[in-house]
């Protein structure tokens, strides 16, 4: 068991494997499909126009995902109505949907840790390993276990993408991990796509 801390440096990054069981703490903020569009769109891209208060969530957001951790998750949050905010369930969501974006965000933002389910795919792995970063494995179906690591809900921003899609900046304590995408080109992912069309390729022979 690896205890990470964020903000995560290039050493600890460095010393995870796939297998690797790893308890996060610290200030991370979640982030979907909408969040990863906004910021490929405005930032990093530039194909839209910063707009509102974009520019200055930009500022807040960025020392905090520098060397920290982005977590793909559809928060069910209690306390709407008076901001007192606490997380209800914080599972994870499925990550490959942010393919298309999620290694331009590690390279612009200095992310180490990305976390989710299901895994990702060449152009995550490979800026995992330039970056250095991890792709860190959550447990699918124990939201409200997960969500008793979150200590506190720090702030929350655009929260007119809904409230499973805006960023939720929280700090975890002990958040349970699995490393299964490392800095050193590994993929358990990868790893059972291979054998499973190795195996399907089997069948189709029969």
């Amino acid at each position: 068991m690896y205890n990470l801390s964020v903000p995560i440096s290039d050493e600890d990054i460095l010393q995870l494997k796939v297998g690797d069981s790893v308890s996060l703490s610290g200030v991370i903020i979640t982030g979907r499909d909408t969040v990863h569009k906004w910021m490929f769109d405005t930032f990093i891209k530039k194909t839209r126009q910063p707009e509102a208060d974009d520019l200055e969530i930009y500022q807040a957001i960025k020392p905090l995902l520098n060397a920290g951790a982005l977590y793909h998750c559809g928060p069910v949050v209690a306390g709407l109505e008076t901001g007192d905010y606490r997380f209800v369930a914080a599972g994870p969501t499925t990550s490959i949907r942010e393919e298309p974006y999620q290694s331009d965000i590690m390279h612009h933002f200095n992310l180490k840790a990305v976390i989710g389910k299901g895994g990702m795919g060449p152009e995550t792995l490979a800026a995992c390993h330039q970056v250095p970063g991890a792709y860190l494995h959550a447990i699918g179906g124990a939201a409200s276990l997960i969500a008793q690591t979150v200590q506190r809900v720090i702030d929350v921003h655009k929260l007119e993408f809904g409230v499973p899609e805006a960023m939720w900046v929280i700090e975890v304590k002990d958040l349970p991990l699995v490393v299964t995408m490392d800095a050193h080109n590994n993929s358990i992912h990868a790893e059972v796509k291979t054998r499973s069309m190795v195996e399907l390729e089997k069948l189709f022979a029969l």
